[in-house]
């Protein structure tokens, strides 16, 4: 790969890192969220929409996990 390609890829991967981070954020405020409401709600169609964020919130960031290392791999030949 040659460095323009290379530094096209690096700074895409920068984004995609500060990306992730973000959601990391926003999973965390809204399991927060979810752990301060009592049970009762908890159970309830709020609290079950809450926690289907949640899940999917960790899946997004487990798979962007796998596309920086991925990105990683590529750009410095691991």
């Amino acid at each position: 790969m040659n460095k323009q390609r290379r530094q096209f890829i690096e700074a895409r991967l920068e984004k995609i890192a500060l990306a992730k981070e973000d959601l990391e954020i926003a999973l965390e405020q809204e399991q927060e969220a979810f752990d301060n409401m009592p049970e009762g709600l908890q159970e309830s169609e709020r609290g079950e929409a809450m926690q289907e964020s949640i899940d999917g919130l960790e899946d997004v960031i487990s798979n962007l996990d796998d596309v920086i290392e991925t990105l990683n791999d590529i750009v410095f030949f691991k």
